[in-house]
């Protein structure tokens, strides 16, 4: 990937929004290699896949009025997003909730807790959203990293077939290949819904620089790098979660992504500190929601040597 930026370092001109056809083709055959994506879908990159969860309701028109439902616990950036439009939020793990929405979010596998949406669960989503005429956008950056559970993609065939009508899928590089400081993040999904944020976001410049496009067209092309990246993070989990359990800790879902969901009864504050104090630091989970505030989250992102040493003072 560096080497592919590199070599498109001389680029002066504007890159188009639509993004490079060979980069776009790129992430179209991921989605259906990796996903079992046969639908007709729209593609667009974005800036990070965070830059379109933070702006698709306003990019959607939405406001003063529009609902948006988010997870009841997720990523705060959900809400942020919504309240900068102007929305109202609802937070619910209900599909009936698309009742009177006009986006509703999914995210699996699940920012903080790891938890993998079935492809039921989806079908589900995707049928109440569109009986409400809601569209329905999941975020599934972590969607390689599964470990007790298959993550399954919501465009994928077993969950909407070839019909994509009022869904949308995000997905990025950031964790997939570990390109967190290259900005590339991508959408797929009904074409309509697509050439709409294309046609917006050409006034905006919201534009990926295109020795990234080129440096994206190589990471969506190769598997090799991503089964390393598993192989890390697989290491650093086997070593911490039995080092938590043996602390007195639950892990709770977990099933996938680059995180521990862990509890131990008490208020998440009461749970950070303690762990501060032995030199762990740790996201208080209340951060993600008022469901989250009896757990922590524990990244996996931490260099081998760190992760060793607090799975130590764990055990210790």
């Amino acid at each position: 990937m560096q080497a592919s930026l590199a070599r498109a370092a001389d680029a002066p001109g504007y890159p188009t929004v639509a993004g490079r056809p060979q980069t776009m083709a790129a992430f179209r055959a991921w989605l259906g290699r990796r996903a079992s994506v046969t639908a007709d879908v729209g593609v667009i990159p974005s800036i990070g896949s965070k830059e379109l969860v933070a702006l698709l309701p306003t990019l959607l028109r939405l406001g003063p009025g529009d609902r948006v439902v988010v997870p009841t616990v997720a990523y705060p950036t959900y809400i942020v997003g919504a309240l900068v439009a102007g929305c109202d939020v609802v937070v619910s793990d209900d599909p009936e909730a698309a009742r009177g929405a006009r986006l509703v979010w999914l995210n699996t596998p699940g920012n903080p807790t790891g938890r993998v949406m079935a492809a039921g669960e989806l079908r589900a989503a995707v049928a109440s959203s569109r009986a409400h005429g809601a569209l329905v956008a999941s975020d599934e950056c972590y969607l390689e990293f599964g470990w007790d559970a298959e993550p399954v993609s919501l465009l994928s065939d077993e969950v909407i077939g070839t019909d994509a009508t009022g869904v949308i899928a995000l997905h990025a590089l950031s964790k997939r290949s570990n390109m967190a400081g290259y900005r590339f993040g991508a959408a797929a999904g009904d074409a309509t819904v697509i050439a709409g944020l294309l046609e917006i976001r050409k006034h905006l410049g919201l534009m990926v620089p295109l020795p990234v496009q080129h440096a994206a067209e190589t990471a969506w092309s190769d598997e090799a790098h991503v089964l390393v990246q598993r192989d890390r993070y697989m290491r650093r989990r086997d070593m911490l979660r039995p080092a938590l359990e043996s602390a007195g800790f639950r892990i709770d879902d977990s099933e996938a992504g680059l995180y521990l969901w862990a509890t131990r009864g008490e208020d998440c504050w009461a749970t950070a500190e303690a762990l501060a104090d032995q030199g762990i630091l740790v996201a208080p989970g209340d951060f993600y929601g008022e469901a989250g505030r009896r757990h922590i989250r524990l990244a996996l992102t931490a260099p081998d040597g760190v992760i060793a040493s607090a799975a130590e003072r764990l055990s210790a």
